[in-house]
């Protein structure tokens, strides 16, 4: 990888690439430490260490780079826009006027990423209004809304700056995609979550001081750690490119006094075909009852232990989690893919796979391929998914156990955005016919 990006590096047109993309990083940075006005900066961060469980202001505080914990312009993150993307995308299944819009090339895809900025920008405000709520019942905001026009000003400036720093986080995003390298969004999530491991270092670092002034299970743990850390890395990477290559054979034509067709080639299907998505639904699924709870407060009775239930901690959230990510794997495998269509392109192309006839059989053949690959990769996933919850469990090192959406999200984007780089390099030394 960093022989990659050093070869990059000498290549004119891709080290602007690569600085655009450095330049757009920091900008993110800047953004994810201005506080917003009106808030008691110290009350909020006393506040936020009480929530580091497993609720949605931990997930946020997680893919914002910390930004949400400290109540930041960029507090909001790009979570809204990736939630709107998500919706379009089901949207576009379920509504035939988006299907068809999304088929009509790349004028439709530009009316559909329009309105998934549109979407995005009302999803930014109604979480920046929930986040609003949520501060003012906690004493954090200086000044409240019901006590006069100062009160409503300082509402509508707090909403207003996390809305609008979604909409530029966004606005990052694509500039990214159009002038730097790389998937905008993954880089930005890349760059928040990567800022967040000087915190985990710094606890793991308290924990072996703790295990060297007595603490003899630490001295076990930590290393423990790392080992799982590296094993969970290993593990992504070897997945992040399996696939399932079914061979394709294409019939010969003859079209005037030529012949074409006849090779033989295959159709691949990545093992992990969702990648993080069956991680995020299901964890957004599960973090919604303990987030209820940080408005209502029970704490006792039957809402009290329905909601330690869905602590992070407990067996029961972990065998649920398990279930959801498997469930939202099928899913989120039956809405990309359509073994009928896939069935029917082959045909239409004189395609077949051996052995297999044209039609409803080829049809049944990929469903059944695609059942068995979606299983293999729901079970990877909700492995690195457990395995940090677990290892937090045994261990009773709650802060250092890392979220696997987040070392998957890591692994993903870097080894994509080498493969760009390796592609943008072999397109630049590709020398054509005229030369």
């Amino acid at each position: 990888m960093f022989k990659t990006i050093q070869n990059a590096w000498r290549i004119p047109d891709l080290r602007k690439k690569i600085l655009f993309t450095l330049f757009i990083i920091i900008v993110f940075r800047i953004g994810s430490v201005i506080p917003v006005p009106f808030l008691d900066v110290s009350a909020l961060q006393t506040l936020m260490e009480q929530y580091s469980g497993d609720n949605v202001l931990a997930y946020q505080n997680m893919l914002s780079g910390g930004a949400f914990a400290n109540a930041t312009l960029f507090a909001m993150g790009i979570t809204p826009y990736i939630n709107s993307s998500i919706i379009m995308q089901l949207l576009c299944v379920a509504i035939p006027a988006l299907e068809s819009l999304a088929k009509e090339g790349n004028e439709g895809r530009k009316k559909i990423a329009a309105i998934t900025r549109y979407v995005t920008v009302g999803l930014g405000l109604i979480q920046g209004t929930a986040y609003y709520v949520f501060l003012r019942r906690s004493a954090i905001i200086v000044s409240d809304w019901r006590s006069g026009f100062q009160g409503v000003f300082s509402c509508a400036v707090i909403i207003l700056a996390f809305t609008a720093g979604t909409a530029v986080m966004m606005w990052l995003g694509e500039q990214i995609n159009v002038k730097g390298i790389g998937n905008g969004i993954s880089i930005l999530l890349f760059a928040g979550i990567i800022s967040r491991f000087s915190t985990l270092v710094g606890s793991l670092v308290q924990y072996w001081q703790l295990a060297l002034n007595g603490q003899q299970k630490f001295f076990f743990f930590v290393p423990i750690f790392v080992v799982l850390f590296l094993f969970v890395i290993w593990v992504i990477t070897f997945m992040n490119d399996a696939e399932r290559r079914i061979p394709i054979q294409y019939a010969k034509r003859v079209v005037g006094r030529k012949m074409y067709g006849g090779q033989s080639t295959h159709l691949p299907i990545k093992v992990a075909i969702g990648g993080v998505m069956p991680v995020i639904f299901a964890s957004s699924i599960l973090s919604i009852p303990s987030t209820v709870n940080l408005f209502v407060k029970k704490q006792d009775g039957f809402w009290g232990t329905f909601f330690k239930f869905f602590n992070s901690t407990s067996v029961g959230y972990m065998v649920i989690y398990f279930v959801l990510i498997i469930m939202f794997a099928y899913f989120y495998t039956a809405i990309q893919y359509n073994p009928v269509e896939m069935s029917n392109n082959l045909r239409q192309n004189n395609g077949t796979i051996p052995g297999i006839r044209p039609g409803r059989p080829t049809a049944d053949f990929i469903a059944k391929i695609l059942s068995r690959i979606t299983l293999i990769g729901a079970l990877f996933l909700a492995l690195i998914a457990l395995l940090p919850l677990i290892f937090g469990k045994i261990s009773t090192m709650g802060n250092m156990s890392l979220s696997g959406t987040s070392i998957i999200i890591l692994v993903g984007v870097a080894l994509e955005t080498v493969k760009q780089l390796e592609s943008q390099m072999m397109m630049r030394h590709y020398k054509g016919f005229l030369d």
